[in-house]
């Protein structure tokens, strides 16, 4: 009888050291997930949505020309234009511009040019102007290239045709531009150097 009680005993105490370390195993768990389910719990971020400012506009222009004959058929031509511009749209960079154009044509080479739009504040964008002579219905594309103020690190595109209005007399040149759009995308100010009005930084 000693015996079998000395044997229950061991079996009882055996029992509950099982028991104790079963449960300091499962608190253990409980407390420490797995690494497997904090990453599940990770989300990806969103991608940026695009900045494009889609823009259309009306441009009537007024100026001169400076005409050089180079042999029949051929010319070359020199252009000052200056007008208001006006940009439709509810993603447009600004109401409206003062826009200049110099421009030089000729009939071999095509035109290239550059473009000065300035807004109320005095803020103004800069843009490259090419495509062939400047005459009506012809493609004229531009690019922006920089500007000051809120249009620092602009950048874009835009299209248009040229429309002469009247007849020409003598150095005088009136027209109006057809089908403006294009789309521009603001940089960050802090990250352009300041540009002077002459246009060069």
């Amino acid at each position: 009888m000693h015996l079998s009680s000395e044997s229950s005993e061991r079996h009882r105490a055996r029992t509950v050291v099982l028991l104790s370390v079963l449960l300091v195993a499962a608190c253990g768990q409980s407390e420490n997930p797995p690494a497997a389910t904090a990453t599940t719990a990770k989300t990806v971020a969103p991608a940026a949505a695009d900045d494009k400012q889609v823009f259309t506009g009306n441009w009537t222009t007024i100026g001169s020309r400076q005409v050089l004959d180079l042999g029949p058929g051929q010319q070359a031509s020199i252009f000052h234009l200056s007008g208001s511009l006006l940009l439709s749209g509810k993603q447009r960079i600004n109401r409206g511009f003062q826009a200049q154009v110099i421009a030089f044509s000729d009939t071999t080479t095509g035109l290239q040019g550059r473009s000065v739009w300035t807004d109320e504040h005095g803020d103004k964008v800069f843009s490259e102007l090419s495509g062939d002579v400047l005459g009506t219905g012809q493609l004229i594309e531009g690019k922006f290239i920089g500007g000051t103020g809120r249009y620092a690190g602009i950048s874009g595109e835009y299209s248009f045709k040229w429309k002469r209005l009247g007849a020409i007399e003598g150095n005088e040149l009136t027209g109006r531009v057809v089908g403006l759009n294009g789309w521009a995308r603001i940089g960050s100010p802090s990250a352009v150097a300041p540009t002077t009005a002459g246009g060069q930084q």
